[in-house]
């Protein structure tokens, strides 16, 4: 595979890649270390979770939210094992960012992902685990249903790789969280999450990191942090219309036309109405605000 992506700064001072196929960031740019563990780590409960904790990290890229993961559940809980399986579909991504010294940030996990990203397995007391290297809509196969107590979902975006964001692959993702395991996202937008939610889980919110959009998560049972009623009535919309992948080999210009043509001729109310609605909201509850502010600071008589 030829080299296309590029070394990227981001705001705490972590680095990240550019890639020139997806045209963006691997990680926000925000801050990359940021952002695996606020996005993904905490909200996942895997730092609390019983041993052996099992993590499916789907796109593992530079590696970063494993790393975040391991470190600082090594911290508090040193003898907990860890079983890792990655999917990832470039080999050199990992490779790179070990060879950088990208992963010294976490130290307790920098050697042992090193040696992942260099031979594609780890066996050790404290972790097993495996790279799977190809098209994750085939190499998802080979994760056992019902596996992961923990999924980091961590594909480009569904705009730019709608491949890994179909309601058919995000159902063969689900399928491989234990009943009570936990599924999280950087992303929000209706259509990944309506998708989820087709794909058999309930979804949820998380807090902003580095920027006001929330991420999300997902899992069997429910009881999760809820959606906000914006984001509610977004799941009602057009946006919400999911990419499908019958057969799980179409290509982003396939999929993006599919979901157009389905858009086009959806009875969902059409997106622009509810941003319109939700910005008129918004200017109403400015004004009230400030109505307020001179109601407090006018002299009293």
């Amino acid at each position: 595979m030829v080299q296309s992506w590029s070394p990227v700064l981001t705001a705490d001072g972590s680095f990240t890649f550019y890639s020139a196929e997806f045209e963006q960031a691997f990680h926000s740019t925000s801050g990359a270390r940021q952002e695996a563990l606020h996005k993904f780590v905490l909200p996942s409960g895997l730092l609390d979770r019983p041993a052996p904790i099992r993590v499916l990290d789907i796109c593992y890229g530079l590696g970063y939210n494993s790393a975040a993961l391991l470190d600082a559940l090594w911290q508090v809980r040193p003898a907990v094992r860890v079983e890792i399986l990655a999917l990832e579909r470039d080999l050199t991504i990992p490779r790179a960012a070990w060879g950088k010294g990208w992963l010294a940030g976490w130290p307790r996990a920098e050697m042992l992902l090193g040696h992942l990203a260099q031979t594609g397995a780890v066996e050790t007391e404290p972790l097993a685990a495996r790279l799977i290297v190809g098209d994750a809509r085939q190499t998802i196969q080979q994760v056992p249903p019902a596996w992961a107590d923990g999924i980091f979902l961590d594909p480009f975006s569904p705009e730019r790789c709608p491949m890994l964001w179909s309601v058919e692959f995000l159902r063969l993702v689900a399928r491989r969280l234990q009943p009570d395991g936990t599924l999280v996202s950087y992303a929000c937008g209706a259509a990944a999450r309506r998708a989820l939610q087709l794909g058999g889980l309930f979804v949820g919110s998380t807090k902003p990191v580095g920027r006001r959009s929330p991420g999300t998560v997902a899992n069997h049972r429910g009881g999760l942090p809820p959606l906000s009623r914006r984001e509610e009535e977004h799941l009602l919309t057009r946006a919400a219309v999911p990419y499908r992948d019958p057969d799980l080999n179409a290509d982003a210009v396939t999929l993006q036309q599919r979901r157009a043509a389905e858009q086009a001729g959806s009875a969902l109310e059409p997106t622009s109405r509810w941003k319109r609605r939700w910005a008129l909201r918004k200017n109403a509850a400015v004004e009230a605000g400030r109505a307020r502010q001179r109601a407090d600071s006018s002299p009293t008589p």
